[in-house]
């Protein structure tokens, strides 16, 4: 997978909401590869581990709930790519709720059930076919999903 030119189907920006676990992972992952990032999150850039770190260029919403931000995410992309194990609920299922509603683009790669090559080549696949220019990436907290991070992380890291 390496071989392939990432400017090709890469999006040129990576959006999350901030919070631990798959979104937090996004956002050092495009951090890690210079790619643009950015987004929406709660008022006090809010996140179960504390105030957000200033070096995540996200955008505070006036709320200081997850749902707005979770769903400006969602209007203020292309496509969303959802990161999840187990079960979706909460901020994941809110969030693929919001892209079904709005009818945008979207895919659910369940870790718990793919191999980081396989969660890849199903991420690749489809970012390939679409090329989106500003992807959202959503999934649950850490501490809902412990592991959710490492998985997420990985998964992204095949795709280069």
């Amino acid at each position: 997978m390496n071989n392939l030119n990432i400017q090709k189907w890469m999006p040129q920006k990576i959006v999350s909401g901030g919070q631990t676990g798959a979104d937090r992972a996004a956002l050092d992952w495009a951090l890690r590869h210079n790619i643009a990032h950015g987004g929406w999150c709660p008022k006090g850039r809010l996140a179960s581990d504390g105030p957000l770190n200033v070096i995540y260029q996200l955008q505070e919403t006036e709320s200081t709930g997850y749902r707005q931000r979770t769903k400006l995410n969602v209007v203020n992309s292309d496509a969303t790519l959802i990161f999840n194990m187990g079960e979706i609920d909460g901020g994941t299922l809110a969030t693929l709720r919001f892209a079904e509603v709005l009818k945008k683009p979207h895919l659910v790669v369940q870790l718990d059930n793919a191999s980081n090559d396989e969660a890849s080549l199903q991420v690749i696949t489809w970012l390939w076919h679409e090329k989106f220019s500003t992807l959202n990436v959503a999934g649950p907290r850490e501490e809902k999903r412990s592991g959710i991070y490492s998985r997420t992380t990985d998964a992204l890291e095949c795709c280069r």
